[in-house]
């Protein structure tokens, strides 16, 4: 398959996701783009990999079992600074974007992201937005998103989850009954 994108000679890319199938996914997608894609499930693998052998490209999950993609974009940055990463959630918070892209990733994109979403963003020239996603979260999903956030925070207290979100606590329960929205 050739590939549409301009990719550089030097195209190591790491992928750190605690989600086994969609990095493996992800993964062949960006293989077949022209990238060499290692693998990565946990913040320690990820370190260790950076210190190796730093990668070109990174595409870094948010919340790991063993810490926050976070500390591997501060390593990388300061191993190789012209490193491009994008981080991923599946949790979109706007704080946490704007930290992530301060600290050194060129973009931050909800999960389930699009290997072609992934692949613009970890290309697009310095000072060049990428293109918008084909397929955005809708506003209910993005609230959804953020109510879930908010009640793991809480450590999944109802009361406390509702309190802060200034919402009745039978309306977040019932909230929190449904599927999450598409």
């Amino acid at each position: 398959m050739m590939s549409e994108y301009n990719i550089p000679d030097d195209a190591t890319l790491m992928i750190l996701d605690d989600d086994g199938p969609f990095r493996n996914r992800l993964g062949r997608a960006l293989t077949q783009r022209g990238f060499m894609v290692e693998t990565v499930e946990t913040v320690a693998e990820a370190k260790r990999m950076v210190q190796d052998t730093p990668p070109a490209f990174a595409v870094l999950d948010m919340r790991l079992e063993d810490g926050n993609g976070m500390d591997v974009i501060d390593l990388l940055h300061e191993i190789r600074p012209d490193s491009r990463m994008v981080m991923l959630t599946g949790y979109g918070n706007l704080a946490t974007a704007v930290s992530a892209v301060k600290r050194g990733a060129v973009d931050y994109l909800a999960k389930p992201a699009d290997a072609d979403d992934v692949c613009k963003a970890l290309l697009a020239e310095k000072g060049e937005a990428p293109e918008p996603p084909e397929n955005p979260m809708s506003a209910d999903r993005v609230r959804w998103e953020h109510i879930q956030r908010v009640y793991e925070l809480c450590g999944k207290n109802v009361s406390e989850t509702a309190r802060r979100l200034n919402m009745h606590r039978r309306t977040l329960q019932r909230i929190l009954a449904k599927r999450a929205p598409r």
